[in-house]
């Protein structure tokens, strides 16, 4: 008797295996993030937040070598297994640990000699809320649903939450990991990915994966479906003309959404949320077209603009 392959069951049948998930490592992952930042932030536009980033990333590494999160209850893990969903959906409530972590991020921020003003006046109005409104912040954040007053705390509720996330992240299994219903959600935590990104070296090499921009998790997505809604029809790939090729824009013409897709092939030092960063003139270009990005880069808020799209090529999938 025939039977439909699962998930999975595909993989499987390829000669050549490759890890379907590449947790994180935060001993590595915000010290590689902060130097890909300070690279790109050299004659940048807005390299004055590039740096101001990396300072923050360099806070975050600082942060995640003592981070103490609690272990995921198996009971989490087995009732996500059964039915097929996110270990941790990001709008539970986070492990408390976060809060420990805003206010030292909070603190080294403040301590910056060279931070400019209007920074500094946001992260003190931070630090002078109390817990309960900043526990209300982050379910406004992982819930997006955020008003526009508060989007300027965004990269740093965001940057103590993404040190929590990455930890507990790090510290799964992957074959203890389901695979979720839609696939282009965070299978530990639910979030939407911020860019795909095409890795080099090793079992991953050659493979595409979405890169999550909560807690770095990455899954893996065959390149001829949509990131967002999976179709397989009408994918392509729009760039700046002249501009760098390893940073395009997968439009879909089923969702008419994009997200970007970052390509170690043609730079083996891209970092997905930091390349994302970098790209922005690419966000401002697609703004023009029928397109609406897909979803947004926690370190970052993105405000609307009316750019001309006419220097965009267009490249087939």
């Amino acid at each position: 008797m025939q039977r439909i392959l699962q998930p999975g069951e595909i993989e499987s049948l390829d000669r050549i295996e490759f890890p379907r998930l590449r947790l994180p490592q935060p001993a590595v992952l915000f010290t590689e993030r902060a130097a890909r930042l300070r690279q790109k932030a050299d004659g940048h536009p807005i390299a004055d937040y590039l740096r101001f980033l990396a300072h923050l990333v360099d806070l975050q590494a600082q942060a995640a070598a003592t981070v103490a999160t609690q272990p995921v209850p198996e009971a989490v893990i087995a009732q996500s297994l059964d039915h097929g969903m996110p270990v941790l959906p990001a709008p539970l409530r986070p492990d408390p640990a976060w809060l420990g972590m805003l206010r030292q991020l909070l603190a080294g921020v403040l301590a910056l000699q060279d931070l400019p003003q209007a920074l500094r006046q946001n992260a003190q109005a931070l630090a002078a809320r109390g817990d309960a409104e900043l526990e209300a912040l982050a379910q406004a954040f992982l819930g997006d649903q955020a008003t526009p007053a508060e989007l300027a705390a965004q990269p740093l509720v965001m940057a103590a939450l993404q040190v929590v996330y990455a930890d507990i992240a790090s510290r799964l299994d992957t074959q203890r990991i389901a695979y979720v219903d839609p696939a282009s959600i965070c299978p530990v935590c639910g979030s939407a990915p911020v860019v795909s990104v095409l890795r080099i070296g090793g079992e991953a090499g050659g493979h595409r994966y979405l890169h999550c921009g909560l807690c770095a998790t990455e899954w893996h997505m065959v390149r001829v479906k949509c990131s967002h809604c999976e179709s397989t029809k009408g994918v392509r790939y729009q760039g700046i003309e002249g501009g760098d090729p390893a940073v395009l824009a997968e439009t879909c013409d089923s969702c008419h959404t994009y997200r970007k897709q970052v390509n170690q092939e043609k730079d083996p030092l891209v970092e997905p949320l930091a390349d994302d960063l970098a790209s922005l003139t690419l966000d401002l270009l697609m703004a023009d077209t029928a397109y609406a990005r897909a979803s947004g880069n926690p370190l970052l808020a993105l405000a609307s603009g009316e750019p001309s799209g006419e220097d965009l090529d267009t490249q087939d999938a």
